[in-house]
């Protein structure tokens, strides 16, 4: 079963999961590829349930398959479907940030442009925020606080789990 990341955006789940393994699956990444445009395009265009279709089809994907690393979405746990597939997986590891260090992140990041970030002020984001932790801590085996943490020391610490 593979080691399954999990978090809000920019809590560092595709950074972990490149440096647990170069080859890890990035949901985020493959789905730009399958659906042939940006994440925020696709949203624009088809909107958020077709995109959250999407994305779980590509878990149950994966799933099957033998990653030893997957890097979700930030919204992956949204469906109860995913929900249950990832309580039948041995090893999810969520991600924490706190808000204040995540929003900072975020507003900070000069690569990735969010739409759920780029559409809301930021106390509507902070609502969506807290609307999903308790569906990570649903799922996870284990939690990892990072705000306070470099990527080498998560990654030190997933290793040991």
């Amino acid at each position: 079963m593979p080691k399954i990341l999990l978090g809000f955006m920019g809590a560092g789940k595709t950074t972990i999961g490149r440096l647990l393994d170069p080859a890890f699956a990035d949901m985020d990444a493959l789905l730009v590829r399958r659906l042939e445009m940006p994440i925020s395009d696709y949203f624009t265009r088809y909107g958020e349930e077709s995109f959250r279709l999407q994305e779980s089809l590509l878990l149950k994907e994966l799933l099957n398959q033998d990653s030893s690393v997957i890097s979700t979405g930030g919204g992956i746990v949204l469906k109860p479907e995913n929900r249950e597939l990832l309580k039948k997986n041995a090893c999810n590891i969520y991600l924490r940030i706190d808000f204040d260090h995540l929003y900072q992140r975020l507003a900070t990041d000069p690569v990735n442009k969010r739409p759920l970030f780029l559409d809301k002020n930021q106390e509507e984001f902070c609502t969506l925020y807290e609307q999903r932790l308790p569906l990570y801590e649903e799922v996870a085996t284990h939690v990892i606080d990072v705000a306070d943490k470099t990527p080498e020391e998560i990654v030190e610490m997933i290793q040991c789990l």
